[in-house]
């Protein structure tokens, strides 16, 4: 196996803090830098996936982008956990509820993530569909959720990582296929991978992601709306990430 000594996706010798948020959109991640950070910089840019370092209440945090998809994001996490030695990382993103009880807006805080693909089999010959994300980061969101008076949004459960674009595929089909035992609330392309790569690694890692659409229901959560709840999002999961144990 060839990892060499300096990564390949990220600048080499980049400042990156143990601490890490990372939404699929490297400009999400600049948002994040502008509109939250202290005395932050760009530390990398390959292939314009940016990722900025700065302070948060004291506290050195990187906000870096990951992509779309699991080949993506397992890329950016294996890098950071194995030439930056980053210990938390928190995915935030956007998902599609597949609970008629969530409304667009609503976290999803993921406790486990289910997949039929076989990222972690091809990964290190993991034969298990699901992934139990780090319960201290779990608790730390729930916990800044009520804190900043949000808890009423906040639904712990059980996310589905797809190879494929939720909206652009009939999901009944693929529901029919999930054990019956899993109660699944939403569905997006990278948690597994992030999560699957961190226990392996022996770090800590999770995932949220912001209802923006529903598969009962053809209302889509608009750009102007879309920006205000992301960063309902984006302020939980700071407080949470930089949270003391």
């Amino acid at each position: 196996m060839f990892i060499g000594e300096d990564p390949i996706h990220i600048e080499a010798g980049a400042d990156i803090a143990s601490l890490v948020l990372m939404p699929g959109d490297p400009l999400r991640a600049k948002y994040i830098a502008e509109n939250f950070l202290e005395d932050y910089k760009l530390v990398t840019s390959i292939r314009n996936m940016y990722g900025f370092t700065g302070y948060y209440n004291g506290k050195k945090v990187t906000v870096m982008g990951s992509g779309m998809g699991m080949p993506s994001m397992s890329i950016y996490a294996f890098e950071l956990f194995h030439f930056f030695n980053v210990q938390k990382i928190m995915r935030i993103g956007t998902c599609g509820a597949l609970d008629p009880n969530l409304k667009l807006k609503d976290i999803i805080v993921a406790d486990k993530i289910y997949t039929e693909s076989k990222f972690g089999y091809t990964y290190n010959d993991y034969d298990k569909n699901y992934v139990i994300s780090n319960a201290k980061l779990n608790e730390k969101i729930v916990k800044s959720a009520k804190l900043n008076g949000k808890e009423d949004i906040i639904h712990v459960g059980m996310l589905a990582t797809c190879d494929a674009y939720g909206p652009y595929i009939n999901y009944d089909r693929l529901a029919k296929r999930i054990p019956k035992e899993y109660h699944i609330l939403g569905e997006e392309m990278e948690a597994f991978a992030l999560v699957h790569i961190a226990n392996t690694m022996g770090r800590e890692a999770t995932a949220m992601a912001t209802v923006s659409d529903s598969k009962f229901s053809d209302e889509v959560l608009p750009s102007k709306d879309r920006e205000q709840s992301l960063r309902d999002m984006m302020k939980i999961a700071l407080d949470a990430i930089t949270m003391e144990d």
